[in-house]
């Protein structure tokens, strides 16, 4: 029997996590005044952990999503580092040569034995609330702190780092915060594509593309707390966690107005729905299920983004028609006629301040697919699906598939098809992975 490569993470990070336990319970726990320091700083950060808004908060009951297609998406943007604190922290204390000036002796064990501990202790509030700390995540944070603290402390304890100047040494610092970063996208990477089946290379990119930002604060933040600790002591802590506190501030309340954002959007895509010219929860399926398709298709999440954007704006044209579309059903009319309703309905997106892109796609959306761009050939392809499956009753799922791989000689795009077709039978894992995303407490 193969282990799944998530099973082997999870493997890994309790076998260091239950070796660290035992080293640190048989010797006792060294410094004892920095490892409660850093342990209590860590468990705030927990405590004050973002985790945004609840999944698809505000759905109505009409609004499901197609049959097979699994899971939707969260709404709201997704939450990368919503632990900058607790991140920073933990980084820090890895990396603790000295406390003011005297040389530390708590090595790698005990390192990851506090980290640990204290991660578990600052999530017991959240775990009160239905919101407690994954598996994936608390892998993640034992494995990335453990990597810097077997890169540093051994070395630190035998003394080959005494002859380091300060620009050298806060440079090796970096240095190992950097990689621990790059490890740790790479391990989100690895959980998203082992449960999700999504294709590797587009998630990596995109843990990649968060490294900047709130990422970056997150590593200066623990060599700066590490070096400062150094040189005043443990005093250093809380005024080095004001600025990141901050910072966090600043990051929730840009998730709030993205998440209001998405949410005027939807609002605009219900438009049609109160006006009567479309079905109930249509627009919101094909959001659901586009974008479950393009992260088949290997999408990055600002192209998946614009995808789901277009998809619930893509009927908005027929707000603009004298008379109504029956059923809002326009995959059947002429070509020549969903190519006006498309333009129309770039014409009203355009108007209303949303991404230039969001506009072109709908407008774009009723052309020949091989002059399409990616996101025009799903929102197509899908729009057809939900429009056939509703008309097909019991049986309409199966038979408008099938209708849309007759129609991949002319209509629609044959790779979106097959994609749609993966993600309808489950094999693609079409859900929104929650995990590498939502929580994100352990990159740096």
């Amino acid at each position: 029997m193969t282990l799944r490569p998530h099973t082997l993470v999870h493997a890994c990070a309790a076998a260091l996590a239950a070796g660290c336990l035992g080293a640190t319970l048989w010797h006792g726990i060294a410094e004892r005044g920095a490892a409660l320091a850093f342990g209590v700083l860590v468990a705030v950060g927990e405590l004050v952990r973002y985790h945004g808004p609840r999944p698809h908060a505000g759905r109505r009951p009409g609004d499901g999503a197609p049959p097979g297609a699994g899971p939707q998406p969260r709404n709201g943007p997704r939450i990368r580092q919503a632990a900058p604190l607790a991140a920073a922290g933990s980084l820090a204390y890895a990396l603790l040569g000295e406390a003011g000036g005297r040389p530390s002796h708590h090595g790698a064990a005990q390192v990851v034995a506090v980290v640990l501990a204290a991660s578990l202790l600052g999530s017991v509030p959240h775990i009160g609330r239905g919101r407690g700390p994954t598996r994936d995540r608390l892998a993640r944070r034992t494995l990335t702190v453990g990597f810097v603290a077997v890169c540093f402390q051994p070395l630190y304890g035998r003394g080959t780092f005494d002859d380091w100047g300060g620009p050298a040494h806060a440079l090796l610092l970096l240095v190992l915060l950097s990689l621990s970063a790059l490890c740790d996208a790479v391990l989100a990477a690895v959980l998203a594509h082992s449960r999700t089946g999504w294709p590797f290379p587009p998630v990596l990119r995109d843990e990649l593309r968060a490294l900047p930002g709130i990422g970056a604060a997150v590593v200066a933040t623990g060599a700066v707390m590490a070096l400062g600790v150094a040189v005043v002591g443990l005093w250093a802590l809380p005024l080095l966690s004001v600025s990141l506190l901050l910072a966090q501030l600043s990051y929730r309340r840009y998730a709030a107005v993205r998440a209001t954002y998405r949410q005027t959007i939807a609002s605009l895509a219900r438009a049609t729905e109160i006006a009567g010219c479309t079905p109930a929860g249509h627009a919101r399926r094909v959001a659901d299920l586009s974008r479950s398709v393009g992260r088949d298709m290997g999408l990055t999440e600002p192209d998946l983004m614009v995808l789901e954007y277009a998809a619930l704006m893509h009927d908005i044209g027929q707000l603009s028609l004298v008379d109504p579309v029956p059923a809002g059903a326009t995959a059947a009319l002429p070509v020549q006629e969903q190519r006006r309703i498309a333009l129309l309905g770039g014409a009203v997106v355009r108007r209303t301040g949303v991404d230039p892109k969001v506009a072109g796609i709908v407008e774009r959306q009723a052309e020949p697919h091989r002059e399409q761009p990616p996101a025009a050939r799903i929102v197509r392809v899908v729009n057809a699906y939900d429009e056939k499956s509703r008309a097909g009753g019991p049986g309409g799922p199966l038979t408008a598939l099938e209708e849309l791989r007759l129609g991949t000689a002319g209509e629609y795009a044959p790779e979106v098809v097959e994609s749609l077709a993966r993600v309808l039978s489950g094999a693609a894992g079409a859900k929104e992975y929650g995990d590498g995303y939502d929580d994100g407490g352990s990159r740096p």
